[in-house]
Parts: C-alpha cells; sequence; structure tokens
C-alpha cells in the first residue's frame, strides 16, 4: 500500500444509522475498519508482514436435536415469519442459514458460499454442498439483525441415510458457531443416540457454548410426565463422563399459542436471554481483539522503521576486522624473521641488532593468546556489528503515517465504539474512560 492513508470514520456511517442498534453499528463499524478497500487494517498489516482476520457482523448459532425437536419452528418464532417449513416428517434433510437482508430471498449452496466465505470449507464434505441453502428475510424482531441462525438437520437413528457426513459436519460448524441450542422433546426421540454422541464430542470443545432445552414442553403431558422425561434426559446425558457435571440447567420452552393454552412453565424468553447475552459478549470481544490488533501493527511498523546507523556500525565492524588481521600478519612476519639463518641477520642489522630480534621474538612467542583475540575479533567485528537493511526516506514516511492513523485514528474510533457500548448500560457520570 503506498501513498497517504485517508483518516476516515466507516463508510456511510451516518447515512445508514437510522433504525440500526448500537451494537449492530459497533460490530459493523468494525467490520468497517479492518476490510475498507484502502486503510483498512487488514490492508496496513498485510504491509508488516501481519496477517488479520476481520470480525463478524453478527452472531451464528446452531440448532441441533432429533428431527421434529422444533428447531424449525423456533427460528419462525424468534423472526416472526413462517421461513422454515416445519411439520412431523424429517423437513430439514441439509443445512439452511437464516438471515436478516434487505429483501426476502432464498440462495443454493454455492451462492450461500459467496454469502459466508469463512464457510466455504464445508464443500470439501462430500454431497454437502448441494444441501445448503440460505433464507433470506426482512424481519428485525427481537436481535434477529445481529443474529445467523444455522438450521441443522433432524438426527435419528437406526438405518436413516443422510447423503452427507451430518455427525463430522455439525462437529466442524461447532467450531465457528457462537451459540449453540440443543433441542430435545419429550415424543420419544429425545434419547436419540446420534445426538446425545454428538453433543458429548461438541462438549469436549465447545461446553461454553451449548445450551439445552426441553423442547415442545407443552405437549409432555402433566408436570410429573413433563418432569419424568427431564429426569430421563439428564440421565442419559449425565452417563456420558464429558456431560456429568454440576449446576446442569435445562429450561422447558415451546411456541405460545394463544388457541391452546397451557400450565406448562414457558422458559423461551430465556432463549432469546441467552442469545442477547451471547451478542454482548461477541462485541466486548471485538472491541477488545480490535485494540490488540492495533497494538500489534503499531509493534511491527516501528521495528520495521529502524533508525539504526549503519555508518558507525561499518566503522565498528572494519576497525576490528583490521585490528583482527594485523596480530596474524605480526606473528607470521616474526616467523619469517626466525627462520632466517644468524649469518644473514647479522649480516643485515648487524651483531647487536640480531641480539635485539632475538630479545624481541622470544617475548612475542609467550604472546599466543593474542591468536585468541585475533579471532575473537574477527567473529564480534561478523556477527555484532553487521549493518541492517535500511528504508528510504519516502518508505518510512509511508510508515510512521501508517502507524498516526493506527494510533490516532483506529484508536481513537475505538474508543468512541467503547464508549457508545458502555453507555447502554450505564449513565455517563459513571464512565471514566
Amino acid at each position: 500500500m503506498s501513498g497517504k492513508i485517508k483518516n476516515r470514520s466507516a463508510a456511510n456511517a451516518d447515512s445508514i444509522s437510522g433504525g440500526v442498534s448500537c451494537d449492530e453499528r459497533i460490530l459493523r463499524d468494525c467490520h468497517q475498519l479492518y476490510t475498507d478497500p484502502d486503510s483498512g487494517l487488514i490492508t496496513v498489516a498485510e504491509s508488516v508482514g501481519v496477517k488479520l482476520l476481520p470480525p463478524r457482523k453478527k452472531i451464528t448459532v446452531m440448532l441441533m436435536g432429533n428431527h421434529s425437536a422444533g428447531k424449525s419452528s423456533f427460528i419462525n418464532w424468534y423472526v416472526e415469519e413462517h421461513i422454515q417449513r416445519t411439520g412431523v416428517a424429517i423437513e430439514t434433510q441439509g443445512f439452511s442459514f437464516v438471515t436478516s437482508g434487505r429483501k426476502r430471498e432464498s440462495l443454493t449452496g454455492n451462492a450461500t458460499l459467496h454469502l459466508y466465505p469463512h464457510f466455504k470449507p464445508l464443500q470439501e464434505f462430500k454431497g454437502v454442498s448441494e444441501y445448503l441453502s440460505t433464507e433470506i428475510c426482512t424481519s428485525r424482531q427481537k436481535r434477529f439483525s445481529l443474529v445467523t441462525f444455522v438450521d441443522s438437520p433432524g438426527l435419528v437413528d437406526g438405518d436413516m441415510k443422510y447423503p452427507f457426513d451430518v455427525d463430522e459436519v455439525i462437529l466442524w460448524l461447532g467450531d465457528l458457531c457462537d451459540l449453540i441450542l440443543v433441542f430435545f422433546d419429550p415424543m420419544g426421540q429425545a434419547l436419540c443416540k446420534r445426538t446425545l454422541n454428538i453433543v458429548e464430542s461438541l462438549n469436549e470443545k465447545h461446553g461454553d457454548r451449548l445450551r439445552f432445552y426441553l423442547s415442545k414442553a407443552d405437549e409432555a403431558g402433566g408436570e410429573s410426565d413433563r418432569q419424568r422425561v427431564m429426569m430421563q434426559i439428564v440421565q442419559e446425558l449425565c452417563k456420558r463422563p464429558g456431560l456429568n457435571k454440576c449446576g446442569f440447567d435445562m429450561p422447558t420452552i415451546y411456541i405460545p399459542n394463544p388457541n391452546k393454552p397451557s400450565r406448562c412453565v414457558n422458559q423461551i424468553e430465556e432463549v432469546c436471554r441467552t442469545v442477547e447475552k451471547t451478542i454482548n459478549q461477541t462485541v466486548q470481544t471485538t472491541l477488545n481483539s480490535l485494540e490488540k490488533d492495533c497494538e500489534l501493527i503499531s509493534e511491527r511498523i516501528i521495528l520495521s522503521n529502524t533508525l539504526i546507523s549503519n555508518r558507525r556500525a561499518r566503522c565498528k565492524s572494519c576497525f576490528l576486522t583490521l585490528l583482527g588481521f594485523s596480530i596474524p600478519m605480526a606473528l607470521m612476519a616474526i616467523l619469517v624473521l626466525g627462520a632466517l639463518s644468524k649469518e644473514l641477520l647479522e649480516m643485515a642489522l648487524g651483531p647487536q641488532g640480531t641480539e635485539a630480534l632475538s630479545l624481541y621474538l622470544q617475548q612475542l612467542y609467550s604472546c599466543g593468546g593474542l591468536v585468541l583475540t585475533s579471532f575473537l575479533m574477527l567473529i564480534i567485528a561478523r556477527f555484532s556489528f553487521r549493518t541492517r537493511p535500511t528504508l528510504s526516506g519516502k518508505q518510512k514516511r509511508q510508515l510512521q503515517e501508517k502507524l498516526e492513523y493506527v494510533q490516532e485514528v483506529v484508536k481513537t474510533k475505538k474508543k468512541k465504539l467503547y464508549e457508545d457500548y458502555l453507555r447502554q448500560s450505564v449513565s455517563d457520570h459513571d464512565m471514566d474512560l
């Protein structure tokens, strides 16, 4: 990247802010700070050898469970539109993404992977691409504008054949999802071994993302029947070593129906609060990651823009190199003189000169340590004072502009976003940022 970085905030931030919640705006602006083609953090980071990933603008919530557990019905209730097909048959044979958008639209598998690039590795699972779809609707009910639901196939035991390895795909998606809702229904399939096996595997890595619910609780009969079903499910879960933990929670939920009142306690709003809490955690995580990435880029820029003087390093290196070579040259000259015959030396230097030279040679022979010193000086000259590649004046100015942009523009924007986020919960006089 070359040229002066434009000091600007997220594009169209003011023009599209109407009707957008604070959390939605924060996640959108953070994403823009990373992906702006001219001055985004990803572009700045690549110029100094750092690879960053942009934060997502929505959380991903996967729903899983046995077939007819009410997953699709819950999505329809949450968005308050009939998006997903429901019924007693195994209605969801593939993975369906449900998200909010500008208009009602249905996307096929290939379009889905273009919409969600981070899910592209799904095409490596044989047969999955043909069973991917996306439903886009305009609903802004609850917090749907910040959520992407992943409706998974209903899980059954026995000879049921899936067109792909459903277990492996769910486990892979579990790595990318922020929240995993597991629905158990009281109609005979709640103890599906396939469901329990996948839940146990997910719990090994993502236990903090799992939430369990007894769905269709109003169809379980009386309160005693409902308690019996819940105990059976909890007992089966706790038989698995990884799931045997204290404080096991399984709220009872069902889709409210004014025409079919029930005396069963409905905790479906608890699911909404769980989604809300996950959104809040994601906003905080995104803002914290933005700060850490700014520090990482700043450190790399400072490291790249070296101000060490190569001239001084070269002078030291030349001096030590000459000194290191002068000692062995002097010793070689002494050895050559010592090898000459005494008659030739007396002819050249006279008796007194020869005697003085002999005494001088004896003193130098006792200084063998000078050889070691010579080699040490050569090593120091070679390794300790190596010159470093320097940057041109233009390159240094560009790095300085990037540093100022990250330190002054991005960090200032991050601080403002954090203030906006906290202002939703506390008053201005309680904030000390």
